[in-house]
């Protein structure tokens, strides 16, 4: 799919602990399933902010990655990347990634909040609320998923359509919805089982439905960042219960 007229493009991302691999960034991992998706010829270089090193300063200073170098313009705000990438990697070379219904876009989008609070808590009294709010919000991504979208209803069969079984939030196919949200909540599976010992429930089995489809999927699983750097990154955030 590579076109000869495609200017070159390269994603910047953070680096991990090493300098070198890929580290704890949703946002970036965001940017790069869209990249991949899109089927697009792409590089991605890690970027260690220890170092800081030249590139930052001459190409986005100030800026924190993820950006996207685009021929020669530079892109640094990740919405603004995500907009771009759809206006200018489009149809009928690449697919359009947008989602068709605009509630997937905001499905799931209040756990990482939740789980921020649950996992920054050091007072034990606090905790059951707080994982009892992570759960209400996983819950309610866990309907959505399992409830029918507007294309998989025919109006015309007698059968009424009363669940679904599709594997992403928009359908068959990841979107932008996913690219945002899949990241964060690998995260959430991630600090939660390490820092609280606490497990995505099976009884969300559309949840868990979702995040199975979404590990079988390379453009996910392949731009995760190992368990380590997840970690590393959220030893100085997750507070132990005192």
């Amino acid at each position: 799919m590579s076109n000869p007229n495609q200017p070159k493009l390269e994603l910047f991302v953070k680096a991990g602990s090493d300098g070198q691999s890929i580290g704890n960034c949703p946002f970036s991992q965001r940017l790069f399933m869209v990249l991949w998706l899109k089927g697009v010829t792409f590089d991605v270089t890690t970027v260690d902010m220890k170092r800081k090193p030249e590139i930052l300063k001459d190409l986005a200073p100030g800026a924190q990655p993820p950006f996207l170098l685009y021929g020669s313009e530079v892109k640094t705000d990740t919405n603004k990347i995500e907009e771009f990438l759809e206006e200018n990697l489009c149809p009928p070379q690449y697919p359009r990634l947008a989602a068709r219904n605009p509630e997937s876009n905001t499905a799931g989008l209040d756990i990482f909040a939740k789980f921020s609070a649950y996992i920054k808590n050091s007072n034990p009294h606090m905790n059951d609320n707080l994982e009892k709010g992570l759960l209400k919000a996983l819950k309610k991504l866990d309907v959505y998923l399992g409830s029918p979208l507007p294309d998989e209803i025919d109006e015309n069969s007698a059968d009424e359509v009363t669940s679904s079984s599709r594997p992403f939030l928009d359908g068959h196919e990841l979107t932008l919805a996913d690219c945002n949200l899949l990241p964060k909540l690998h995260i959430v599976k991630v600090v939660c089982l390490k820092y609280r010992k606490f497990t995505i429930p099976e009884s969300l089995t559309n949840v868990c439905r979702y995040l199975n489809a979404a590990y079988a999927r390379e453009e996910f699983s392949a731009t995760c960042p190992v368990d380590d750097e997840i970690h590393i990154f959220y030893s100085s955030v997750a507070k132990a219960l005192q």
